[in-house]
């Protein structure tokens, strides 16, 4: 075994990974494989670079004021007597959240009093203090056209098959089962619903937690510890990053979907070994995402695949938002590509976006399984899943898998991915900067400038569409953005009203930043293509 490292160490050191590899790659893919992320125009990022220079020096200024009692101060406040202290708060973000974020806080957690369908119920509130506090009017905005939830499936719903079944089953069960999985919060249910996922995924086994954010950061450090590599994509959800902080292993971040960078990574692993010692790693895991719920890019699995075998390194997929929302039969990024899923180690999901419900996944070997069971954080101490929700996944999963003797499910996933297409182009058309894969339901615009975060969350709000705008430190600084998320619960009726109030906001608000032809034929041959070519 030592004297065949040594002889592939010297190989890799004689043969250094390709550099034009991935230009032969283009035979992995069986259709276009289309990812847009235009530059930002460098006028543009000026302009926003200023933009926060002038917040930040007026930030200072109203702290002046703050000091000398000139202006009141709402947010908590370090004791004088404690001064000598370790600061609560990192000095930075303190003064972000007093100065930037408390500026446009209205337009985040609005309460809303109905199911987060396609149409939504918001609570009016209003702020007398700019922003630090709110009151709720008594008055509720109807049917706001909801361009926010992951609901890309449209089971998120008060009405029909899955809501009856998880009626019927809270009578059954109760609503909460009071224990772990260990002890006596095992049910019948549960057990039904993992070889259910198993068979859906493809895999010999798999098991179901109660959080989906759990499921990354509790499961993580049960399969990775000191001695192992973690090579993880830099856009990953902030779940994945814990889980692999709390492991304990050695953590380097490979540039996002960039297979040049990955292998660069992979060589060095491979010939270098751990640090100091040089010893060979324990483990090296690949961690990525099927969907990137900021950047609307699908990862380049066939690559990924491909040198995972090559450099015998290990995959874990987080599929939380491709699950569901891509492929011919649902199935994630695996079917969409058409991969087989033993080529994937460890496969993750939630079950909180396609499947209107709560909790999340992970699926492989049987083996794997079995040792999770026994060292998973999640598995073992965690109170198990609510049954209604349980029985809300295993229908609505039954739904999308036809197995409910209907063609109601596959009839949801060609209506999103139309509307997915539909709505990218109109976009496109408009002249707006739109990130991500042509074929991913999470379709970020750009606005890059911190006064129009607010702005356009506020205007889309008045034009009865809820929308999600995302900025620092959820973005980097200079790439705020609105985040839609498509459904197939969406009428085109519906797509038109939110994409014309869209349009509506980007001339008042000068949002159309894209230098592309908006009309160019390639653009319009590409969508063309996708529309004609519908899964």
């Amino acid at each position: 075994r030592s004297m065949s490292l040594i002889t592939c160490c010297y190989s890799l050191h004689m043969n250094p990974p390709p550099q034009n590899h991935h230009a032969s790659c283009t035979s992995l893919y069986k259709k276009p494989f289309v990812e847009s992320f235009e530059e930002t125009p460098l006028l543009v990022a000026v302009l926003t670079y200023i933009g926060y220079g002038i917040l930040t020096i007026f930030g200072y200024l109203r702290d002046f004021l703050r000091d000398w009692k000139f202006e009141k101060c709402h947010l908590a406040r370090e004791r004088e007597e404690q001064k000598d202290f370790v600061p609560l708060y990192q000095d930075f973000e303190n003064f972000y959240t007093r100065n930037l974020y408390m500026r446009i806080r209205d337009n985040w957690n609005r309460p809303i009093r109905s199911v987060p369908g396609a149409k939504m119920d918001l609570v009016e509130r209003v702020t007398p203090d700019y922003n630090w506090t709110f009151e709720h009017t008594g008055k509720v905005l109807k049917d706001v056209i909801n361009m926010g939830s992951y609901n890309y499936l449209g089971f998120a719903e008060n009405t029909g098959t899955c809501a009856d079944a998880a009626s019927e089953c809270t009578v059954k069960y109760g609503v909460g089962v009071c224990s772990s999985r260990q002890e006596t919060g095992n049910l019948d249910k549960h057990e039904e619903l993992e070889k259910l996922v198993a068979r859906f995924l493809g895999v010999e086994s798999s098991m179901v937690f109660g959080m989906g954010f759990a499921t990354n950061s509790m499961n993580i450090p049960a399969l990775m510890g000191k001695g192992c590599l973690i090579l993880s994509d830099e856009l990953n959800h902030v779940s994945l990053v814990l889980g692999a902080r709390l492991s304990g292993a050695t953590i380097r971040v490979f540039k996002h979907n960039n297979m040049q960078s990955l292998e660069k990574l992979l060589w060095d692993a491979i010939v270098h070994g751990q640090p100091r010692t040089h010893r060979p790693w324990k483990k090296i895991l690949i961690l990525v995402e099927g969907i990137y719920s900021m950047e609307g890019s699908i990862v380049r699995l066939p690559e990924i695949i491909v040198l995972k075998k090559k450099y015998k390194a290990y995959l874990y997929l987080d599929e939380a938002h491709s699950i569901g929302a891509l492929g011919p039969r649902g199935r994630g990024v695996v079917d969409y590509f058409g991969l087989d899923p033993c080529d994937v180690d460890i496969m993750m999901g939630t079950f909180t976006k396609s499947f209107g419900a709560a909790g999340g996944y992970i699926g492989g070997k049987k083996d794997l399984v079995d040792y999770l069971r026994l060292h998973s954080h999640s598995a073992v101490y965690a109170t198990s899943m609510s049954p209604p929700i349980t029985q809300q996944i295993i229908t609505s999963m039954k739904c999308i898998m036809g197995e409910d003797g209907t063609t109601l499910g596959q009839e949801r996933l060609c209506q999103l991915s139309e509307n997915t297409t539909y709505f990218r182009r109109r976009l496109h058309e408009m002249g707006f900067i739109i990130y991500g894969n042509n074929d991913s339901p999470v379709v970020p615009l750009m606005l890059y400038m911190p006064a129009k975060i607010g702005a356009f969350g506020r205007e889309m709000l008045k034009r009865n569409i809820g929308t999600v705008v995302v900025g620092f430190p959820a973005t980097p600084i200079i790439e705020s953005r609105a985040r839609f998320c498509v459904s197939a619960a969406h009428t085109r009726e519906m797509l038109d009203t939110a994409l014309n109030a869209i349009s509506e906001v980007g001339d008042l608000l000068q949002l159309k930043y894209s230098r592309k032809n908006r009309h160019g034929s390639e653009g319009t041959d590409l969508f063309s293509y996708l529309e004609s070519h519908q899964d």
